[in-house]
C-alpha cells in the first residue's frame, strides 16, 4: 500500500500535526481491516497519516481481507489487532479463541431495514420479503432480534431472502420489498441513485449493539501495546468527527473510489454518543452490550451463562479523549 509523505500532504491541507513526543517508530503493529480499503476505515488511515501511531512509538501496517480470514491470522500472531463487528469477537471467544473487543468505532450499529415504500414499524413488513446478505453477521442477528421483539416468525410472518451484498439493486428493482443494510452506506447511495426518500426502521431498541471496532488477541493485551494502539485510534476518530472533509482528503489516497464524503459524513454521527462524552471516544456502552448479548442468548447463539464482560473491555480507553 502506498503512503504519501506526511509533511507535504499535511502542509497542502493546512493541517497542523501535534504530537506529544518527537520520536521515531520503534515497533511495528499489524492491524487487519475488513474487506478492501474503504472510506469506512478513515479514522484508522487518518491516525497513520497524521502520525498518531508514530507518537506512540509505533509503525502501523494495515492488512485488508475478510474477517474470517483475518481472525485466524490474529490468533496465529501474524496480526496484532483486527477491526471487525462485535459479533466476530463474541463468536470467536465462544469457540475458545483468546480475543477481546477493546474499542468501538460506531457507538450505534448502523444496520437498518430500508425500503422505497413507507415503513410503519416492523409489523408493516408482515407477509413481505426482506433481503439479507446471508444468515450471518451483525445484520442477520439484528433482524432476528427485531422479529423477536415484534413476536414475528421468520418464514411464517416474514420471508428472509439471501441476496448477498446486492441490497440496493434488489430494493431498487423491486425483487424484495425491503432489505437489511447500512444507514451510512446503502441508504445514502440508494437515495442518491433514485432521487427519492429511502424509508428505514430503527433496530437499536431491539438490538442496541455497538458497531465495528478493534478486536485484540490475548497476547496483544499484555504490556502497553493495546493502550497505545487504542489511544492513536481514538485520536483518529476524534479528528474524523471534528473535520470529516479534511479526514476524507487525508484518507482518500488509500481507499480511492471506495466511498464518498457523503458516506463519511453519514458515518461520523455514529462515532459519538452521550456515553463517549463522559467516558472517552471509542468506549463501549455496557448497557448496549448487556442487552445485545441477552438477545444473542435468546436466539440460542450463546450459552445461557454468557456475560457481556466476557467479550469486551473499556480498560484501554483514554477518558480524556472525547
Amino acid at each position: 500500500m502506498k503512503r504519501l509523505a506526511l509533511l507535504p500532504l499535511t502542509l497542502l491541507l493546512g493541517i497542523s500535526v501535534q504530537t506529544s513526543q518527537a520520536q521515531s517508530p520503534t515497533r511495528t503493529v499489524n492491524i487487519g481491516l475488513g474487506y478492501n480499503p474503504d472510506v469506512q476505515f478513515t479514522p484508522f488511515y487518518v491516525a497513520d497519516k497524521l502520525g498518531y501511531f508514530a507518537a506512540e512509538g509505533l509503525k502501523v501496517n494495515y492488512q485488508h481481507g475478510y474477517v474470517n480470514q483475518l481472525l485466524p491470522l490474529l490468533l496465529q500472531g501474524k496480526l496484532d489487532f483486527v477491526v471487525g463487528d462485535p459479533e466476530d469477537a463474541i463468536f470467536a471467544k465462544n469457540q475458545g479463541a483468546d480475543v477481546k473487543y477493546i474499542m468501538t468505532m460506531y457507538q450505534k450499529n448502523p444496520v437498518t431495514v430500508f425500503s422505497l415504500k413507507p415503513l410503519n414499524g416492523i409489523a408493516s413488513l408482515k407477509g413481505k420479503t426482506v433481503g439479507i446478505p446471508g444468515p450471518y453477521g451483525s445484520s442477520y442477528h439484528a433482524i432476528q432480534a427485531l422479529l423477536d421483539s415484534a413476536k414475528l416468525t421468520e418464514g411464517k410472518d416474514i420471508k428472509l431472502s439471501t441476496i448477498g451484498f446486492t441490497q440496493q439493486d434488489a430494493v431498487r428493482a423491486g425483487r424484495v420489498d425491503a432489505a437489511v443494510g447500512y444507514l451510512n452506506n446503502d441508504v445514502v447511495l440508494l437515495g442518491q441513485s433514485v432521487g427519492q426518500k429511502v424509508y428505514t426502521l430503527d433496530i437499536s431498541d431491539a438490538y442496541p449493539m455497538v458497531g465495528v471496532g478493534l478486536i485484540a488477541s490475548g497476547k496483544s493485551l499484555t504490556g502497553d501495546l493495546a493502550a497505545k494502539v487504542v489511544r492513536a485510534s481514538q485520536r483518529g476518530l476524534k479528528f474524523t468527527v471534528a473535520d470529516p472533509a479534511r479526514a476524507f482528503k487525508l484518507a482518500q489516497p488509500v481507499f480511492g473510489k471506495a466511498g464518498t464524503l457523503e458516506i463519511l459524513k453519514a458515518s461520523t454521527p455514529l462515532m459519538t454518543s452521550a456515553y463517549t462524552q463522559a467516558n472517552g471516544i471509542g468506549a463501549s456502552s455496557p448497557a448496549a452490550w448487556t442487552k445485545a448479548v441477552a438477545a444473542l442468548v435468546k436466539q440460542g447463539n450463546l450459552p445461557a451463562g454468557a456475560k457481556a464482560t466476557d467479550y469486551y473491555t473499556n480498560s484501554f480507553i483514554s477518558k480524556t479523549l472525547k
